[in-house]
């Protein structure tokens, strides 16, 4: 993609709740939706959605709407679901092994191969399955299993540490829930979960709720 047609990150990041609607939708059985509809559903505008999905190409019909499986099977491309990637996840404390334990992140194409630790009453446990391993073992196991996405769960202090051995290894991508703003290069993707931030962001809009606009 050129330059001058890159994709916002804020139009980016609504490509997820669409694509999550959508699945519902087509639990229910519903085959067609117009923008309006999905306007209801996602609480953005009808315009604002059709300009959103015309970044990546005409989806709708005029008179018809939106054929919601096939926008649903288009999105999942978009948005890279259309394959399986192969994740290891460092940290294998209560937040590690929440997220090992979420399903949902397997039926969607994100396959956590094993968990690593360096406390050894951890080590060898298995967590639905996912054996903790000690991190030290973690370079070589990311090389010879072709691991694209590295989780980080672990204290500040370790992130770093841990995004090194990532990009070191081959990793592309990281998804950090370390309260530390990691230095990597330039190619490689970054997302970060930082779980204070987003409380302290909620207690500010409980507090100026006037300040709060829908987005």
């Amino acid at each position: 993609m050129d330059k001058e047609n890159r994709v916002s990150i804020t139009v980016i990041r609504r490509l997820p709740k669409y694509y999550r609607y959508l699945g519902e939708l087509l639990r229910k059985g519903i085959n067609r939706i117009s923008s309006q509809e999905l306007s209801k559903l996602t609480g953005f505008t009808a315009s604002q959605i059709r300009q959103d999905l015309n970044n990546f190409g005409g989806f709708g019909q005029q008179g018809y709407g939106y054929n919601v499986e096939e926008l649903h099977h288009q999105l999942g491309k978009i948005l890279g679901l259309d394959k399986i990637y192969n994740t290891v996840i460092v940290g294998a404390g209560n937040l590690g092994q929440a997220v090992a334990n979420y399903r949902g992140f397997e039926d969607a194409g994100f396959k956590v191969l094993s968990l690593f630790d360096k406390n050894p009453k951890l080590i060898g446990l298995k967590i639905r399955d996912i054996e903790i391993r000690d991190v030290d073992e973690l370079e070589e196991f990311v090389e010879e299993n072709n691991v694209e996405i590295g989780i980080i769960t672990t204290p500040k202090e370790n992130a770093q540490d841990i995004a090194d051995v990532y990009v070191k290894s081959g990793i592309k991508g990281i998804w950090n829930f370390a309260p530390a703003d990691l230095k990597v290069e330039d190619d490689i993707v970054i997302e970060n979960v930082h779980l204070n931030e987003s409380l302290f962001t909620l207690s500010y809009f409980l507090n100026n709720k006037s300040d709060y606009v829908r987005d």
